[in-house]
């Protein structure tokens, strides 16, 4: 008979356990599903094995048999050492403790359900599906919180130190994503249980990528972008052309004149195709409760049906949507202009598509533009290299380089990146101000206490990485199954493990500007050199991790929608009201300079671009325009960020009134109180969010959080 011993609980009563007992067994496995980290039969087995040698020599160490709660939990927490989320499930979660977390569910399902939520911009959260969607991911990040986290994880979270995006997301899905539509489409794919044939015309192809994106979309969270999109339709053009052509000559329509009226024909379906696309986009809510987030990208396709394709989005967007005397531009998908100056250049083959696109951002914002040839940067670099092109996804976010043979370095010379099909896992933000003033307060290093957080972020990333790792391809079946991803071609029931090894993981930067004025008083724009030395720290460091972890880490400049509130008010709670550091409602965006600074574009372009090359896993640099209209001026500030390699944005003031549908451009930024035309109240403005553009109430709640609204309150220089 094998020896039993006596564990006491918490409350004082004993139990019985012995090597072949079960109910350590169930609790291991309850807490695993708990903590979402479920644990495999095989598993468990040596978990209490494990469990059970550490009695045996806990006992003979002690000379006894029975154990106090503390005694025996230490050797649980060594058996579990491989489920550190488990762990602190089984260790913690009291009934006092899951009482309370119930409570905090309660109290948050009851807020969305009678409130409004606006930490999202591009949400309704007036709608029934997106309060449902809300609801579900408040419970998600509670429990993430507190059964997923360790309690050094934890305590750095609610402390504010740090914050982990996405946190009702991260343990089911991936982030932001390059699909690979054109590997979907190719050869025809499968859809829920409905097999489709590759499009044979412009309007089948079209119809098919909008079910595609609103499917895939829905599987993932962030940003979901379809690159170089023109010549991925000029295909699909070309099979248009053919058929409206021979349909004209078998009518007796001569060649010349049928061509003209099959080009026509073809142009037209663009149009109406992207349309389409912007419809479906702005008006069918996910289940993610949002507005899909959607990005396409275009410009350096040179055929002719590319250039027709790049004509038309602009045409549409410039133009919008509404009733007659009503139209506005929408929101999605992001458009995104891929500039060569070799290409786009005053003079060059596609120099006309630039002027297009510089007509339609003077109107509606959008396109923004990535310089592919600049003097600096990623993207450059490899453009130049390899001619690769590495879109962006969502507002921001870019992919480190994966190589085709050698993963993370190069084979050989003939070895090249691969970005279109890769993804990201997520990003943890850092609060360097927060930071900064710890060290100070303890009398530390600041560097010393930076180690401690961005160790505690790169536990948070293995987690998730391992995680996700044990997800099935069924999950996600366009991306892992159909080729949606680098490698998707997976069996229904294999692990995505594979796919992970290009995947990034992101350390977000934010409040950079007041990280400098807490450091020596003044702003990046008047130094900046602490700022920039600690951002090339934070590379080296995550490069470091990299090296030993094997996983592709980036340096992220987060674009803090609703982060710019919390994290300040996570400073004022610990240290309280500084001058020019938390006297605002908002801390600043990532490495941009303080919205308020009185600062040309030229300028602004230029401060922020020091920081370019130090935050690779996502950035972007926008400027404020007073006078749109000045179509040459805006060429010449856009022309001058591609020059420098930067992604570009371009911020005007757009108001529509909604009683009588008078548009205008608020030059100078002031928000009107009444409408100019009719006098009425009623009025939407179409602001920039951060890396993307959002409506807001002049009169009334807006998408925008109260801290966002207040940072749109005093920009000048964005």
């Amino acid at each position: 008979m094998e020896d039993k011993f006596i564990l006491f609980r918490r409350d004082g009563k004993g139990l019985s356990y012995g090597r072949d007992d079960i109910w350590i067994k169930g609790l291991i496995r309850t807490d695993g599903e708990t903590a979402l980290a479920p644990i495999d039969d095989s598993a468990i087995e040596k978990i209490n094995d494990d469990f059970y040698k550490a009695l045996v020599d806990l006992s003979k160490k002690l000379g006894r048999r029975e154990f106090q709660s503390k005694e025996w939990h230490s050797c649980i927490k060594e058996a579990l050492h491989e489920y550190p989320e488990v762990a602190d499930v089984f260790l913690y979660a009291t009934k006092e403790v899951n009482a309370g977390i119930y409570e905090q569910i309660c109290k948050q399902m009851s807020k969305i359900t009678y409130d409004c939520d606006r930490s999202n911009g591009s949400m309704d959260s007036s709608l029934v599906s997106s309060k449902r969607a809300l609801i579900v991911d408040a419970v998600e990040k509670i429990t993430y919180s507190n059964y997923h986290l360790a309690p050094d994880e934890r305590e750095a979270l609610n402390d504010g130190y740090i914050y982990i995006h996405d946190m009702g997301f991260r343990r089911d899905t991936i982030n932001c994503c390059l699909f690979d539509i054109e590997a979907v489409l190719d050869d025809g794919f499968e859809m829920g249980e409905m097999w489709y044939d590759e499009p044979s015309t412009l309007n089948e192809a079209f119809d098919v990528i909008a079910s595609i994106s609103m499917n895939a979309v829905a599987q993932i969270y962030g940003g979901f972008t379809i690159p170089q999109i023109d010549e991925l339709l000029s295909k699909y053009a070309k099979k248009s052309y053919d058929i409206y052509f021979q349909e004209y000559i078998d009518v007796g329509v001569d060649e010349l004149k049928a061509d003209s009226l099959a080009n026509a024909k073809v142009k037209k379906d663009f149009e109406n195709g992207f349309f389409s696309l912007e419809a479906k986009f702005n008006s069918q809510i996910s289940p993610r409760g949002d507005y899909p987030f959607i990005t396409v990208t275009f410009g350096i396709g040179r055929d002719k049906y590319s250039q027709v394709a790049t004509v038309a989005a602009l045409k549409v967007r410039k133009e919008g949507h509404g009733k007659d005397g009503f139209k506005r531009p929408v929101l999605f998908p992001k458009l995104v202009f891929l500039y060569d100056k070799n290409l786009h250049g005053k003079g060059m083959e596609l120099y006309h598509l630039f002027k297009e696109s510089i007509e339609c951002s003077s109107k509606v914002m959008y396109p923004e533009y990535l310089s592919l040839t600049g003097d600096s940067g990623i993207v450059s670099e490899v453009y130049k290299k390899y001619g690769k092109v590495i879109s962006p996804m969502c507002c921001r976010a870019f992919l480190t380089k994966w190589f085709e043979r050698g993963g993370e370095n190069p084979a050989d010379e003939s070895d090249f990146p691969v970005f279109i099909g890769r993804f990201n896992i997520g990003v943890v933000s850092l609060n360097l101000p927060m930071i900064l003033a710890k060290s100070r307060e303890e009398n530390k290093d600041f560097y010393e206490v930076l180690d401690y957080y961005l160790e505690i972020i790169r536990k948070i990333h293995k987690s998730t990485y391992k995680f996700l790792a044990q997800k099935k391809a069924y999950t996600n079946p366009l991306a892992f199954m159909q080729g949606g991803l680098y490698g998707g071609h997976l069996n229904r029931d294999d692990k995505i493990e594979p796919l992970l090894k290009s995947a990034t993981a992101s350390y977000g930067i934010t409040a950079m500007n007041e990280l400098q004025y807490l450091y020596n008083g003044k702003s990046i724009v008047e130094d900046g050199e602490f700022a920039l030395e600690v951002s090339k720290y934070i590379n080296n460091k995550v490069l470091e991790f990299q090296g030993l972890d094997h996983i592709q880490y980036s340096v992220y400049g987060t674009p803090a929608e609703s982060l710019c509130g919390k994290q300040v008010k996570s400073f004022r709670d610990k240290f309280g009201i500084i001058e020019n550091v938390s006297d605002r409602d908002y801390f600043s965006n990532s490495f941009h300079c303080h919205v308020s600074e009185d600062i040309t574009q030229i300028e602004k372009q230029n401060y922020e671009a020091r920081f370019w090359d130090l935050f690779n896993g996502g950035k972007i640099q926008y400027v404020r325009v007073d006078v749109p209209y000045n179509i040459e001026g805006l060429e010449a500030y856009v022309t001058h960020a591609m020059k420098l390699g930067l992604y570009e944005g371009i911020n005007i003031s757009l108001a529509y009134c909604d009683n009588c549908g008078y548009q205008w451009n608020n030059i100078g930024f002031e928000r009107p109180d009444t409408c100019p035309k009719c006098g009425k109240k009623e009025m939407t403005m179409i602001d920039r969010m951060c890396g993307y553009i959002a409506f807001t109430k002049i009169h009334g709640k807006s998408r925008l959080n109260d801290a966002k609204m207040a940072e749109v309150h005093d920009r000048i220089s964005m």
